[in-house]
């Protein structure tokens, strides 16, 4: 054997005992943490209306059998509900990724203007509010959802095409939505994600994806464990019983992608990819995402209810389910007792009457009952009354299902228990209920924040051919530009989340502006800028009769200022004078002169005007 082919038969072996030390580590969390997901698995059960189950001592989720078959076993969801109210309270929180310059330099706040552009941009193109509402569901019902940032190379504009005659393309950013079950960090007490070493992503994964990815077939196989292979059906979600069919999902292999932190003896971190005992790829981690241009995980955390020294959170389905489990008890007991007042419970004497027929049809209206001559005759026992302790147990514990979940009747049931009828009484209400939801929404808005935050810096990295953006510029115009990497530095921004206002919320703060008197000018009148504007925020843009000519005056100044980034305009004799020197006046302050040059050529524009509007 040559030394080249010893050599070779060495980096076999090693990659080969690398691939099973990744799987052994696999396996070895996913034990570590299989309370933890059979507790996600009993959440899920309670919240789809499975809820007559627990876990067994073998850490299974099993069916509670029936103590009598009598006995009734309704289920009265009181989660579900909740979770809406929580889920549609948590829609409201979609911040706008905005990017702050730096400071007041022309080259900060174009950056940021760029910045904040690609952020929307992307945020349209991968439905961004889609898939925080995913990640929302997930850490509402689980404690914890992740997102994923990555580049995806098959992405963008096509660029060329590769000797094969495969299309390049240019690539652009990917937002996934990870549930809880995918992902595995090295230690289950670590506080957040800087705190891990080492993550695991496992994911099942069709064999053939898996080939032209890595350019390795592998055989498949069929996979039916749970976290792998959910599982929902009118039962729950629950693993099927031993017979029972179970969903298994066929052809694919458990694709583990591990990924470790830089360290000194590994500066770049490492990123190594398993599939069936075959090591699939090795390097350094592939993004240079953090703050300062290092490597990290791409990788996101939002939680629902933070947990010290946990590296998962918890969920308010948790807190409820001991009281779902009591409500459930009396409102059955409840409906039992009541059917045996409405029922009855026959006494009869032995041999009196035909025994089977009684029971098979009870003493129905009308009846002919014939019993034995000298005995006694059938009788209903005395069940007494519904005891008042049952109405008021059923009270006490909805009381708690509303201390418990943070969510008041006011919001979930749309009812005033208080009776409070003043608008800012009403108003505290809510209130009370948004800041009992502060951690979840504060958990959204930092996520939200660092997946914008990854994604520049993607893009700083990733984006070295010039690319086209569309941009909304002053005045609705579309504008277009060209940028690449160089033009990034996601460095010098501060980011800002803000919120999309509603359209009832932009009139309602429009009204009071008005009323205020903060919209008129030194002389007390409304301009028709400020007309054309309001006119447009109030939704009658599109009315020409309601905006007049003014916001075309407007439109037509906006493209004289980028006319005069480069050569003379003169003013002409139709123009609104007035209007077009405020519109020319603001480019002017806003800083958004190039040189001095352009500042000379404006200003001579602006006494044009001045002079034919005298005329």
């Amino acid at each position: 054997m040559t030394e080249k082919e010893l050599q070779q038969k060495r980096e076999e072996e090693r990659k080969k005992a690398l691939a099973q030390e990744i799987m052994s580590d696999f396996e070895a969390r996913r034990a570590a943490r299989a309370q933890l997901e059979r507790g996600w698995q009993l959440n899920m059960n309670f919240l789809s209306g499975n809820q007559f189950c627990d876990l067994s001592p073998a850490g299974e989720i099993e069916e509670e059998s029936a103590d009598f078959f009598w006995q009734s076993r309704r289920c009265f969801n009181h989660i579900a509900p909740t979770m809406d109210t929580r889920i549609a309270r948590l829609a409201l929180v979609r911040p706008t990724l905005e990017v702050r310059a730096f400071s007041d330099e022309e080259a900060d706040i174009k950056t940021a203007r760029l910045a904040t552009g690609i952020l929307r941009a992307v945020k349209s193109r991968v439905d961004l509010d889609k898939v925080i509402s995913s990640a929302t569901l997930w850490s509402e019902v689980c404690g914890t959802a992740f997102y994923k940032v990555v580049w995806n190379f098959d992405e963008g504009n096509v660029i060329g095409s590769d000797e094969n005659g495969h299309s390049l393309h240019e690539g652009d950013v990917n937002v996934i939505a990870l549930s809880p079950f995918e992902v595995y960090p090295d230690s289950l007490a670590a506080e957040n994600l800087s705190e891990v070493v080492s993550l695991i992503h496992a994911k099942a994964v069709p064999v053939g994806e898996i080939y032209e990815k890595f350019g390795v077939e592998l055989a498949g196989r069929d996979i039916a464990d749970f976290p792998l292979a959910p599982y929902c059906a009118a039962g729950g979600w629950k693993h099927p019983k031993d017979g029972d069919s179970r969903p298994v999902l066929h052809g694919r292999e458990i694709l583990i992608e591990r990924y470790t932190r830089p360290s000194a003896a590994c500066p770049e971190g490492r990123l190594e990819i398993v599939a069936a005992d075959n090591l699939l790829y090795e390097g350094p981690l592939p993004y240079k995402n953090g703050d300062r241009g290092e490597r990290v995980f791409p990788f996101v955390r939002q939680t629902s209810i933070e947990l010290p020294g946990a590296f998962f959170g918890t969920s308010v389905v948790d807190r409820m389910i001991p009281l779902q489990r009591a409500y459930n008890a009396v409102r059955n007991r409840k409906h039992e007792f009541l059917n045996r007042l409405t029922s009855g419970v026959i006494a009869v004497e032995d041999g009196s009457v035909d025994d089977g027929e009684l029971a098979e049809n009870g003493l129905y209206p009308g009846k002919v009952l014939v019993y034995r001559q000298g005995s006694e005759k059938p009788s209903f026992l005395d069940c007494g009354s519904l005891p008042s302790e049952f109405s008021e147990e059923e009270a006490r514990i909805t009381t708690e299902f509303l201390l418990v979940s943070g969510v008041s009747e006011v919001s979930r049931n749309s009812t005033n228990p208080t009776h409070v009828t003043s608008a800012i009484g009403l108003q505290l209400l809510i209130d009370q209920d948004t800041n009992r939801m502060h951690g979840a929404v504060e958990s959204v808005e930092r996520a939200v924040k660092e997946a914008g935050k990854q994604i520049l810096h993607l893009y700083k990295q990733f984006a070295a051919t010039r690319r086209l953006l569309k941009m909304t510029g002053a005045g609705g115009q579309t504008e277009l530009h060209y940028f690449d990497a160089s033009d990034l530095s996601a460095d010098d921004v501060q980011f800002a989340t803000g919120y999309d206002r509603t359209p009832e919320q932009v009139k309602e703060e429009i009204l009071t502006l008005f009323n205020l008197g903060l919209l008129k000018d030194s002389e007390g009148n409304i301009s028709d800028d400020v007309k054309s504007r309001v006119l447009d925020a109030l939704g009658y843009g599109s009315f020409e009769n309601a905006r007049d000519i003014s916001r075309l005056h407007i439109a037509k100044a906006e493209r004289e200022n980028v006319l005069l980034a480069q050569q003379e305009v003169e003013a002409d004799e139709y123009d609104d004078h007035a209007l077009h020197r405020t519109v020319h006046l603001r480019a002017l302050l806003s800083g958004g002169e190039e040189d001095a040059a352009t500042k000379a050529r404006i200003l001579r524009h602006l006494e044009s005007h001045r002079g034919k509007g005298e005329n």
